[in-house]
């Protein structure tokens, strides 16, 4: 009789308690014993079915381990797993379970334990650690960095598959998509790479942004819709087996400015409206990196645009041509210091300059503006007899009286023709790579190979400066370039310079026009750390 009353207050009190208590046989089979709690919510499997088949399938695998590690220790399990819920099939909610093994009476191993919902705990601590990790990136001079750490964030845990998109163009005006390195897959999945370009851009991705509302689109697995995502994308979404695609738009300002896309592959189920705004405020956690490094692009943006217009077309000379580029770094701020310059001083004479100004930024720009427009009139006021040491030097004086930038490096060369087919080049350096001379019928060489150049401007004062002479003819090419070219961390200046030596060899020996060559001649996009600037003079033929 006392065991009976013990037994009726047992199952009062676990009626009271927000919980249940289960009783899983050596054969598999669940039996719910008490408690209100999860007890009328969670799907059990009927007759033919594993009691496995109710764990979320990205849990199954990790779940198995800790049940066979648990049942071989014979220690207790304590997690939280998503559980599949019984009046929605195709929904999971967090559980946490609690579970000891005991023996039976023939000796095999039956597990008690309880099961007590962890939903919002859970999704407490995933969103705090979510938004730890976000709140960690900072202002990047390009988006990837921000871009990898949400979506290594969110995959697997919430997505399978995630590729964020910047949204480029004007409020109001045609907008498109540029991918990024903002890519995260589960493993197994199909590369996302071979897509990077306007992997969802259709009329869908196009209304989110505009509506700046968030889309969740569901599907049978491997059949997405055809109407409003683009061609490449479908092919994808068939090939991953996916389930569902989330477009969120992640708004800076009034304005979407990046898209995100989220997909859920291999027949798992898609996200809930719970899901879908913890990934709402995850991606929008990306406003913060976005909006300054759209700022630093402003400024970039700006720069730029005075540093080209101080790059004027060079002034041609009969018997010689001249071909110029300037390419801008391609991180955000990494703009303003570099320019070359071309001027006429006569029938048969020009003075050439190549220039760096130290700092990368809008001042640099202002500051590379006043110097190379002070260059080129003194040049042009000494003419075509005048030392370009002494050049320099007056220069220097000048910048450094005016407080200029604290330091310049620039090479600063006056040509001659003395003969019909022969131009004598005099030139000062001062602490800037040395030029490369292409001869037409040599292999190409740096001129003073073994001369170290003089220090740059606006280190010391009255500091005498040196003249180098090398004479050009016809076919020939001398190349003149920023350290942008030939300098990046962690390498080696003097390989550097041979493997430029060596590349343009090569192209040289291609007969690569010379238009193309100092195309040619530029890093890779992913190597650019620094704005280059290159002006090539050829002593052309048939003069």
């Amino acid at each position: 009789m006392n065991q009976e009353r013990l037994l009726r207050h047992y199952a009062a009190l676990m009626s009271a308690v927000p919980q249940s208590v289960w009783v899983l046989s050596a054969d598999g089979v669940v039996t719910l014993l008490a408690g209100s709690g999860m007890r009328e919510r969670l799907w059990h499997p009927d007759s033919g079915t594993s009691w496995m088949d109710a764990v979320h399938p990205k849990d199954r695998d990790w779940f198995r381990r800790a049940w066979r590690r648990t049942a071989e220790e014979r220690s207790p399990l304590d997690t939280i797993v998503r559980v599949r819920l019984k009046d929605a099939p195709d929904r999971f909610r967090h559980i946490k379970i609690i579970a000891v093994p005991v023996l039976d009476e023939e000796g095999d191993t039956e597990w008690v334990g309880t099961a007590a919902d962890a939903e919002d705990h859970w999704r407490i601590r995933m969103r705090e650690k979510l938004l730890a990790r976000m709140a960690a990136v900072p202002a990047a001079h390009d988006l990837s960095e921000a871009f990898l750490t949400t979506a290594a964030a969110v995959v697997p845990e919430l997505a399978d598959a995630v590729a964020v998109f910047h949204v480029r163009g004007e409020p109001g005006g045609a907008a498109s998509l540029t991918s990024t390195e903002g890519v995260g897959l589960a493993p197994g999945l199909p590369s996302l790479y071979p897509l990077d370009r306007d992997i969802l851009w259709g009329a869908t991705p196009r209304q989110v942004i505009e509506n700046q509302e968030a889309r969740l689109l569901t599907f049978p697995p491997g059949e997405p819709p055809e109407d409003g995502l683009s061609k490449v994308s479908v092919r994808w979404l068939r090939r991953a087996g996916a389930t569902s695609v989330a477009l969120l738009p992640v708004v800076v300002d009034g304005r979407a400015v990046a898209l995100a896309t989220t997909t859920t592959c291999r027949g798992n189920p898609p996200p809930d409206e719970a899901d879908l705004n913890l990934l709402q405020d995850v991606f929008q956690q990306m406003s913060g990196p976005l909006r300054r490094t759209m700022e630093l692009q402003r400024i970039r943006d700006r720069a730029l645009a005075l540093q080209q217009s101080f790059l004027s077309p060079p002034s041609a000379v009969d018997g010689v041509s001249i071909t110029a580029l300037y390419h801008p770094a391609d991180s955000a701020a990494e703009v303003g210091g570099d320019w070359y310059d071309a001027v006429r001083l006569s029938a048969d004479s020009l003075a050439l300059s190549i220039g760096d100004i130290a700092g990368h930024d809008l001042e640099a720009a202002a500051a590379m503006g006043r110097v190379n427009s002070l260059l080129r009139g003194l040049a042009y006021d000494s003419g075509p007899a005048a030392s370009p040491a002494a050049t320099l030097s007056r220069l220097d004086r000048i910048v450094q009286a005016l407080d200029g930038p604290s330091m310049v490096t620039a090479v600063h060369a006056v040509i001659r023709r003395v003969a019909p087919h022969i131009w004598r080049v005099t030139l000062s350096n001062a602490g800037h790579p040395p030029p490369l001379l292409i001869p037409r019928d040599a292999p190409p060489r740096y001129l003073h190979d073994l001369t170290a150049p003089d220090p740059p401007l606006c280190v010391t004062d009255g500091l005498p400066r040196t003249d180098l002479h090398t004479v050009i003819r016809e076919g020939d090419t001398l190349v003149f370039y920023t350290d942008g070219l030939v300098e990046a961390p962690g390498t080696d200046i003097g390989d550097n310079l041979r493997r430029l030596r060596e590349h343009t060899e090569a192209l040289v020996r291609a007969r690569v026009p010379l238009a193309t060559l100092i195309r040619r001649l530029l890093p890779p996009a992913q190597n650019r750390r620094d704005d280059i600037a290159v002006i090539a003079l050829e002593a052309r033929t048939g003069q």
